[in-house]
């Protein structure tokens, strides 16, 4: 009777996995989990869901026998093929390496901060551990009575006045702009409100929060920079002003303002791209600047000079974006994934997951070594760390310490790690050895889970996978189509032959196309141009700001005129990315002139590709003949809700 239960179940799970498959190539198979992650992945918006499902199990079944093509060529042995698949796993694998919940949970808090920024004074007084005593209660006792003041509502700005404590300004900060302890005390607050006395790293703080507002957003600026530091004499800043009054009135009669960036700004970092500086937020810069982009209402304005610690400033604003106010934005999701990574914050979700994977791991301690000697040995190490006798001669060496479900550390990992921790000044900080191996059992745990992350990840072991296959899929078509077509001269010119008539000219010109980094410098390339200046010389004395490209053309695609005459240029047309184009026209041709087998090799060699690799596709359906099953098929498009 057991046994017939048994076999009915093992028959009952082998129809269940077969209900599950979408399609089989030769003896391997495609389950319907994998089918609607690449699925879903790549989906474009349709009118016929159906249809584009049954395309797409088409594409997956040519992709699945080009990977298994690869796989037998051993393609994926390739040291370039391993290397980019190591690196991949390693930009990777961070992203799992942390408490999920603990990290959904810090990505609720960043967001929620993300949207409001907050106006910041801090109260702060220097302490160090090398004070003495006295120096160190003295300060605290100033930071505790400012305390006290502060709660009789007597104004910090009077107060610190009469002490060494110091009144900082922050203007505003958002999420992120601070160390994660000084930001929790801070969001705790409400406006008027102020912490206790905080002992950080460094001294003693007190956060008042003054004003709270919603996010300010996002800015993307151009500036001028006028080196005028504070503490210039009097003639350097004197001149500084002078010369930003000069260029403020230039770019109010309506010069160029990358151009005037480019000849008069001191910002070293930005003036070559027309003083254009990376995009930022609340908190990035000092409040003196900030408040004034935050003034600049539209795209395009420009501020009147002002003045911060770093000099003069001339801004326009380029662009300006909100913070979103959903959680569903994915561009908002990866940017706060990517910060939490970096931030302190993630330690906790850390701490979390590596208590939480020992069970997983098969996590087990060597109990018949004893503490002692774990410890001894250390020392015995840090005595002359450079002699190798301590770590290969000791009674622990060869012992197993920690084990795991495919693996173990022994003792001369971890004498090796106590000796590289103790050594490094950076993170060894007087620990004990007992707890520098606490410290080891963490480290050895995580480094196990992330060796075999694929093992414990679905999600892990898919991008793995995933990013595997595409590049094998890259490299066996460079092998089988596209070097192929483009190295088979003879292929290409009897393909050419016989389809001559799809290689004709639509209505073109021989042009000249002149791409200039803005439109003033554009239009003095024009003007030079006209002026009978030859382009080939305009355009080595401008290196980095022009660039031209003379030679036949289809008018549609260059955005030219058919009508345009003889010798004459198109008006300079400014593109999205803030560079621009003009044309001149040499001579023109009519619609339908065939064009020679090296007008028309980039487009022969993409047709032959095509050709090549329908040639392949048919011998690799023959080797792997695909079966599609309609009925997990049709079950996709209902749940799909045709």
């Amino acid at each position: 009777m057991k046994k017939s239960v048994l076999l009915f179940s093992i028959l009952f799970f082998a129809q269940y996995l077969h209900a599950q498959i979408v399609l089989t190539y030769g003896n391997n198979a495609v389950n319907k989990e994998e089918f609607l992650k690449a699925y879903n992945k790549n989906k474009t918006p349709v009118a016929d869901k159906e249809q584009s499902v049954r395309d797409y199990v088409t594409l997956y079944a040519n992709f699945k026998m080009k990977v298994k093509e690869a796989q037998l060529m051993k393609l994926d042995t390739l040291e370039q093929l391993k290397t980019d698949l190591d690196n991949f796993r390693h930009q990777i694998e961070e992203n799992y390496m942390s408490d999920e919940r603990t990290f959904k949970a810090l990505m609720d808090e960043a967001f929620q901060r993300s949207q409001s920024d907050l106006h910041v004074i801090r109260y702060t007084i220097p302490v160090d551990d090398n004070m003495d005593p006295e120096d160190t209660a003295r300060r605290y006792e100033d930071i505790k009575g400012l305390y006290e003041q502060l709660k009789a509502n007597k104004p910090g700005e009077e107060i610190v006045m009469s002490t060494d404590v110091k009144l900082i300004d922050m203007g505003y900060v958002t999420v992120f702009s601070l160390p994660y302890t000084f930001e929790n005390i801070i969001y705790a607050l409400k406006p008027g409100q102020f912490s206790a006395p905080y002992r950080g790293k460094k001294g003693w703080h007190i956060f008042q929060l003054i004003d709270k507002r919603k996010s300010a957003g996002k800015w993307k600026v151009a500036q001028i920079l006028f080196t005028s530091p504070d503490n210039a004499d009097e003639a350097t800043k004197s001149k500084a002003a002078h010369l930003a009054d000069s260029v403020y009135a230039l770019l109010q009669s309506g010069s160029d303002f990358a151009s005037m960036a480019r000849i008069y700004s001191d910002d070293k970092l930005t003036y070559l791209n027309g003083g254009e500086m990376p995009e930022f937020g609340t908190g990035k810069y000092d409040y003196s600047f900030e408040k004034e982009v935050n003034r600049l209402a539209n795209d395009g304005d420009i501020s009147a000079p002002f003045h911060t610690p770093f000099g003069i400033h001339i801004v326009k604003r380029l662009s300006h974006a909100a913070v979103p106010d959903s959680m569903t934005d994915d561009a908002l999701q990866f940017e706060l994934r990517q910060k939490i990574m970096q931030d302190d914050r993630v330690k906790a979700a850390k701490d979390k997951f590596a208590t939480d994977i020992l069970s997983k791991i098969g996590f087990k301690v060597n109990t018949t070594v004893k503490p002692e000697d774990l410890y001894r040995y250390v020392d015995t190490v840090m005595i002359d760390p450079e002699t190798t006798t301590a770590f290969t001669q000791s009674t622990i060496s060869n012992k197993v310490l920690i084990s795991f479900a495919k693996g173990s550390v022994k003792g001369t990992d971890w004498l090796n790690f106590a000796k590289d921790f103790k050594l490094n000044g950076e993170i060894y900080k007087g620990e004990t050895n007992e707890q520098i191996w606490e410290k080891y059992k963490t480290v050895a745990a995580v480094d196990y889970y992330r060796k075999h992350l694929e093992e414990y990840n679905p999600e892990f072991r898919y991008q793995v996978q995933e990013f595997r296959e595409g590049n094998m899929l890259f490299e066996i078509m460079e092998r089988k189509v596209w070097s192929k077509a483009s190295t088979d001269t003879a292929g290409l010119k009897k393909y050419y032959e016989a389809n001559a008539t799809n290689y004709k000219w639509a209505a073109s010109a021989d042009v000249l196309i002149m791409n200039a980094i803005s439109e003033a410098a554009a239009q003095q390339a024009l003007d030079s141009l006209k002026a009978g200046q030859n382009w080939h010389d305009l355009v080595d004395v401008k290196q980095g700001e022009l660039q031209g490209d003379s030679g036949r053309f289809e008018i549609a695609q260059i955005n030219g005129k058919e009508d345009a005459e003889t010798g004459s240029y198109s008006a300079v047309v400014r593109n999205a990315d803030g560079t621009a184009t003009f044309i001149k026209y040499f001579k023109h041709y009519p619609t339908g002139e065939q064009r020679s087998f090296e007008d028309a090799r980039g487009m022969v060699i993409n047709d032959y590709q095509t050709v090549l690799e329908k040639k392949w596709l048919a011998e690799l359906k023959k080797k792997y003949p695909v079966w599609v099953n309609e009925a997990v098929v049709k079950s996709i498009v209902k749940e799909m809700g045709k």
